[in-house]
């Protein structure tokens, strides 16, 4: 992601090299899910997606480290996303 730490948004991007379902979600240091970003079947390509630091509810979340997975097919990864305020 892009910046990296963040305030207020930040720029996650990702390839697909076929076609797959794609879930990219937010969790915080507790493991708890924050927002779901991206939840659908995506067609190969270049993507981009901003988080705005907030939760699914349209409620902001408070400054600290943050995680992003992103799944797409057999393909899983985990980065750290840090929010300072």
């Amino acid at each position: 992601n892009y910046p990296n730490p963040f305030n207020p948004t930040t720029m996650i991007a990702y390839n697909l090299p076929t076609a797959a379902d794609v879930k990219l979600e937010v969790y915080n240091v507790l493991g708890a899910k924050i927002a779901t970003l991206v939840d659908l079947k995506q067609t190969a390509g270049s993507y981009k997606v901003n988080w705005n630091a907030m939760d699914d509810f349209g409620r902001p979340v408070s400054a600290g480290i943050y995680f992003y997975r992103i799944e797409a097919g057999n393909y899983s990864k985990t980065m750290k996303l840090l929010l300072v305020k």
